[in-house]
């Protein structure tokens, strides 16, 4: 039986109480070429403009390609044409040291 990869999500919340409120997009287990089209347009059919920051939650990544870079790319891109702040949150390593190979850690910034 094959392993069926969770589905990405899009949630405004708030991580605590003191914490202010933001827009979460949460990446599913894996993400490679196959799921990549499908998974930036749920992910980013829910952005519009507003002033909650956007955050993408990678965390669950355990499967991924180049892809994975190419899908917060573009969701960093679309959020930031609606005037909202961008940051990814629980990068894989592995995907971190791809962001630098390719010079472009830098446009996604760690949630700090």
């Amino acid at each position: 039986m094959a392993k069926q990869a969770a589905a990405p999500a899009v949630a405004a919340v708030a991580d605590s109480p003191a914490a202010p409120a933001q827009q979460t997009l949460v990446l599913p287990t894996e993400l490679t070429h196959a799921q990549a089209q499908a998974c930036l347009r749920m992910l980013t059919q829910g952005l519009h403009p507003g002033p909650l920051p956007v955050v993408a939650d990678a965390s669950a990544l355990a499967s991924f390609d180049s892809s994975a870079l190419a899908v917060l790319l573009a969701c960093r891109r679309e959020a930031l044409s609606l005037g909202r702040a961008f940051t990814v949150r629980g990068l894989h390593p592995r995907l971190a040291g791809l962001a630098r190979l390719y010079g472009i850690a830098e446009l996604l910034p760690a949630q700090g």
